[in-house]
């Protein structure tokens, strides 16, 4: 019976229980059992209270609330003007639901926090929050990272360490030096599941002029995201593919380019696919950023590393519908940790937490 019901039906009991107290002052006391009305009126009483209260909250049976998810995508290379002009459903379909916006990377031109645009740079500037005056990456070479300034994953198993935790990645780098997965002076163990490695397997994938082995590679990982995501549901994934830069260098701003990009947008939309089988599937709120971690040199769009704006240029494509106004004022690099520890609801220690160069776009 719902309680509103029962609680009509107790409170009709409680008027002829009063009633009944009445005539007991009128009578002798053995013809009567006040115990019993009095357990009548109490439950009544309780389920009074019980009623108000759930009529405050608005509904009897408040709806679960959704497990958090959030997986990040970097696709190497890629210019926001090149993006912008290319045919990429996928991503539109994914922002159509949350939103498109350039960023940046690169820190403060002429400060302190001034980074190469560099791709481990920026990766490593998006998994920690902060510019390469605090992490210390300043080129591929990755030699001396400072893990004193916590990544995102690690920051996540602080918070719960049951979170479950995934790498896909081109670059065994990525898991290796940036993240330090399993050093002690980076937090220890923090990736439950890691697909990489592959482009140290020169059996598997022979390491051809044209650099097709990376875009085989590329192939692979997303193959196994997506069945991974969908099937496992970590908490937190990253996701790296390579072939877009891998292009870049090759032939530059061109055709070839383009059809790279047209290739990436197909292989997110194998992921997204997946999250949103999830979505359908569980109760699971999940988050999807795509970005890229630097621009193109505007000459010939061979080259990066330097400080104009095209280099420093960049985008992101979100899924999320809370976005807020920074989302839309040039967000950088380090604006997306800080947005996946409050989409999945992260405590960040106040030391860690001080040190983060950005700020969240969604609220």
């Amino acid at each position: 019976m719902p309680i509103l019901g029962t609680f009509q039906k107790h409170i009709e009991e409680l008027g002829f229980a009063m009633k009944l107290k009445r005539e007991t002052m009128r009578q002798p006391a053995r013809t009567l059992k006040p115990r019993n009305v009095s357990t009548k009126m109490a439950y009544a009483f309780l389920l009074l209270v019980t009623a108000l209260g759930m009529s405050a909250c608005g509904t009897e049976n408040p709806a679960p609330q959704r497990i958090p998810k959030a997986v990040f995508i970097i696709v190497d290379g890629i210019p926001a003007d090149v993006v912008e002009r290319t045919a990429t459903p996928n991503l539109d379909a994914i922002s159509s639901v949350g939103g498109y916006t350039r960023a940046h990377v690169g820190g403060a031109i002429g400060e302190e926090t001034e980074s190469p645009t560099v791709s481990a740079v920026g990766y490593m500037s998006l998994i920690t929050g902060t510019w390469s005056n605090k992490h210390n990456v300043r080129d591929n070479q990755v030699n001396d990272p400072d893990y004193r300034y916590w990544d995102i994953f690690r920051i996540a198993k602080s918070h719960d360490p049951a979170l479950q935790t995934a790498i896909f990645s081109t670059w065994t780098d990525n898991r290796t030096k940036l993240l330090g997965d399993g050093k002690e002076s980076a937090g220890g163990k923090k990736l439950d599941y890691a697909f990489d490695g592959f482009e140290l397997d020169t059996d598997r994938f022979p390491h051809d002029e044209d650099g097709n082995y990376i875009l085989d590679i590329d192939a692979l990982v997303v193959d196994e995201a997506a069945r991974y995501i969908g099937a496992s549901g970590p908490d937190l994934s990253w996701v790296y593919l390579e072939h877009t830069d891998s292009i870049g260098h090759r032939y530059g701003d061109s055709q070839e380019q383009t059809d790279a990009v047209v290739q990436m947008d197909a292989q997110v939309g194998a992921i997204w696919a997946s999250i949103q089988a999830r979505q359908e599937n569980h109760d699971e709120d999940w988050l999807l950023v795509v970005t890229t971690d630097h621009g193109r040199d505007a000459e010939t769009g061979r080259d990066h590393g330097g400080q104009s704006e095209r280099e420093r240029t960049t985008w992101i494509v979100t899924n999320s519908d809370r976005l807020n106004a920074n989302f839309k004022d040039l967000p950088a690099v380090v604006d997306i940790l800080p947005s996946i520890a409050t989409h999945l609801h992260l405590g960040i220690p106040g030391e860690i937490r001080d040190q983060l160069e950005g700020q969240s776009f969604i609220d």
